[in-house]
């Protein structure tokens, strides 16, 4: 336990520990909660920490549009950002435009129709049929035709074709009408006949849609964590303040004490130029403190944008539990082995490689000579009228085809450069694969051992501050029976709070490592109860979902 031994190191106590990181220290799979014992930092309700959801009834904005300053916590920070910020807002654009691709590429296996109409006179001079002189002709024609085709993922094509011929001629006192129905089918016998084949394209631009589902979800992952770090900074800049502040009141009273000591000639004037230089440079470091106070406020409002304009003059207040986090983190095997499974990166790189063979298969077929066969049948009606021909159809002629249609290029340099192509880059996206497993256990592994190395800190910091007081106590008590200088005075107060400073920056420092390693592994969204595109794993060999 830490104690403070006056109320200036109370002050310097306080601990920036939020509810929402102590239900983060435990197990993924799922992560029990860990209540915190400590005292809450401005008791002003903020919004509801307890999901990524708002309360039905309730407007998530409301804390921003509110008059006076912006009070959030940790979570509340988090959904402001997932609601408003505007770089998120365009990510999340990016997988309705991909899922407009796989649309387009679906559109190859659409019905098409085709109707056509034309007219056509011939004048012409023809033998007479006397067969000593000509005589002239006029045919008048008319013909109009409508066809529907379809193409399937299986090579087959399906043609319905009706038409109607209409002619009139000078020569004969009748006129003459045909009318057709037909129907073809064709079907690719080596290339375009294998269904995977024929579905790449689809199937390819579905996996595009899908990485980048995880794309956006890395992108808020990586958004969560920057919002957590800058709201730890910004509690981290304001109690350096508040260090600071103190320190440079410390300072002046034991300025204005030695003064006193000076008057009474109890001390030389010389010990009044140390506590003097004392007092000047708290007041550098408090100014800094504020600038840097100034800047974090900047970044903190930046990631939580507002619909509305920014008041950028807006303050912050934080609110947040003093409690360090209380909870075990799991075996570093546990956090590889999610980080392997869960890492939006991880994802996107499977999905890649079935990309890749999915490449393999749609140019494999393009080395295959295209041999298709068909089979045309229709029936014909005739006579001179519309109506009459249109009864006919129902005869008994009709006419009939079928045959082979063979088509091949010498070579196939060209689909042999893009099969190889597709060949190398499959192999190519499989060794990346391998490469980013293992760039994934760097970063885990050492993510894993900064928290433990930060959570040390937190013992180690506190220890020392304990001892930088007891080292200003008592060189002030040798100070005040002549037994010590300001300048040995100064420099105590000096490392007590420089020992302050780095105890808070621990506890900020493990907080912000633990958001960092829940990110590296993939479950930071999880942990935080948000809900996000690409949160199931992708395994290698799986089927791809199509959307008949």
């Amino acid at each position: 336990m830490l104690h403070g031994k006056t109320a200036f190191v109370l002050r310097g106590m306080i601990l920036l520990v939020s509810p929402a990181w102590l239900a983060s220290c435990s197990s993924v799979n799922p992560p029990p909660s860990v209540d915190a014992p400590g005292a809450r930092v401005e008791t002003a309700s903020p919004a509801d920490p307890t999901g990524a959801e708002s309360p039905q009834g309730s407007d998530p904005n409301a804390t921003v549009r509110a008059e006076g300053p912006l009070r959030l916590g940790v979570q509340d920070a988090i959904l402001l950002a997932m609601e408003n910020n505007p770089s998120l807002v365009v990510e999340k654009m990016n997988p309705q435009i991909m899922r407009t691709f796989e649309q387009q590429q679906r559109a190859i296996f659409d019905p098409v129709i085709i109707a056509e109409g034309s007219s056509r006179r011939i004048l012409a001079d023809r033998l007479g049929r006397a067969g000593s002189s000509t005589e002239s002709s006029t045919v008048d024609a008319a013909t109009g035709v409508i066809s529907l085709a379809k193409l399937f993922p299986t090579g087959t094509t399906v043609g319905l074709e009706g038409s109607t011929t209409y002619t009139d001629s000078s020569l004969y006192s009748d006129t003459f009408t045909a009318n057709r129905l037909g129907l073809t089918v064709t079907q690719a016998l080596l290339q375009g006949r294998d269904v995977r084949a024929n579905m790449a394209r689809v199937d390819q631009a579905r996996l595009d849609a899908l990485i980048s589902e995880y794309e956006l979800r890395g992108f808020m992952e990586l958004l969560v964590e920057q919002v957590e770090s800058k709201f730890w900074d910004y509690a981290l800049a304001r109690r350096q303040i508040e260090i600071y502040t103190d320190s440079l009141a410390l300072a002046e009273k034991q300025m204005a004490e030695i003064q006193e000591r000076i008057t009474w000639g109890n001390l030389a004037e010389t010990e009044l130029a140390a506590a003097q230089a004392e007092v000047a440079l708290r007041r550098e470091n408090l100014i800094n403190a504020r600038s840097r106070l100034a800047k974090e406020r900047l970044e903190l409002l930046r990631l939580v944008d507002s619909p509305l304009e920014i008041d950028w003059d807006r303050d912050i207040i934080l609110e947040y539990d003093t409690a360090p986090p209380e909870a075990e983190l799991d075996a570093v095997e546990d956090h590889v082995e999610v980080a392997l499974r869960m890492r939006p990166d991880m994802n996107q790189a499977r999905l890649h490689v079935q990309r890749g063979d999915l490449e393999i298969v749609r140019t494999r077929n393009g080395l295959l000579p295209r041999m298709d066969a068909f089979i045309t049948f229709g029936k014909t009606g005739y006579a001179d009228t519309f109506p009459k021909a249109a009864s006919n159809i129902g005869g008994d002629s009709y006419d009939a085809s079928f045959g082979v249609i063979f088509q091949d290029t010498w070579g196939h340099r060209a689909a042999r450069a893009e099969h190889t192509r597709a060949v190398v880059g499959a192999r190519q996206v499989r060794e990346a694969l391998k490469n980013l497993a293992q760039l994934v256990q760097v970063d885990v592994r050492s993510g894993y051992v900064e928290v433990l190395r930060a959570r040390e800190q937190i013992t180690a910091t506190a220890a020392t501050r304990s001892f930088q007081e007891e080292k200003l106590r008592a060189e002030t008590e040798k100070f005040r029976v002549g037994k010590s200088t300001s300048l040995l005075v100064g420099q105590a107060q000096r490392d007590l709070v420089a020992s302050q400073i780095a105890e808070i920056e621990a506890l900020a420092n493990y907080v912000k490592a633990l958001a960092a390693l829940y990110r590296m592994e993939g479950s930071l969204l999880q942990r935080r109860g948000i809900a996000a595109p690409g949160g199931q794993p992708v395994t290698l060999g799986s089927r791809i979902e199509r959307v008949r």
